[in-house]
């Protein structure tokens, strides 16, 4: 497993669990133990960036993901979409098919098979539309 897959599924393990425990997800990060590995800055990264951007986030989703509102969805495919929206829209060195990819293969794993499906679909969505979207 790559050191950036590492980092996302670091990630995703935070924004997840604060969402389940109603607690902030950056000081959920910081109260653990800091990691010397380069996935451990890369998660931070993550964290931080979908913090600082997740009404946005959470707007798109809400906008592009049609027969979902954020209510329904499971708060696991709900995260996922919130740090591959971020990378798609905000991390400009990275190219949006690694994180539409690592997006579905971490669905794939962790969620459901209709799961991947539904984010692909919505990440595709956005893919297209982002050269329009206003951030």
């Amino acid at each position: 497993m790559s050191a950036r897959r590492k980092a996302r599924k670091r990630a995703l393990d935070f924004l997840y669990e604060a969402e389940i425990k109603g607690v902030d997800p950056q000081l959920l990060l910081e109260s653990r133990p800091p990691t010397e590995l380069s996935e451990g800055q890369y998660s931070q990264t993550l964290v931080a960036g979908v913090l600082a951007h997740k009404s946005k986030i959470d707007e798109i989703i809400v906008m592009y993901a049609e027969g979902w509102d954020m209510d329904r969805m499971p708060a696991i495919d709900r995260n996922i979409l919130r740090i591959a929206i971020y990378e798609i829209l905000w991390e400009s060195t990275l190219d949006d098919k690694i994180a539409v990819d690592e997006a579905i293969s971490i669905a794939e794993e962790i969620s459901t098979k209709e799961s991947s499906s539904y984010i692909n679909g919505v990440l595709g969505r956005i893919v297209t539309l982002k050269p329009v979207l206003v951030i």
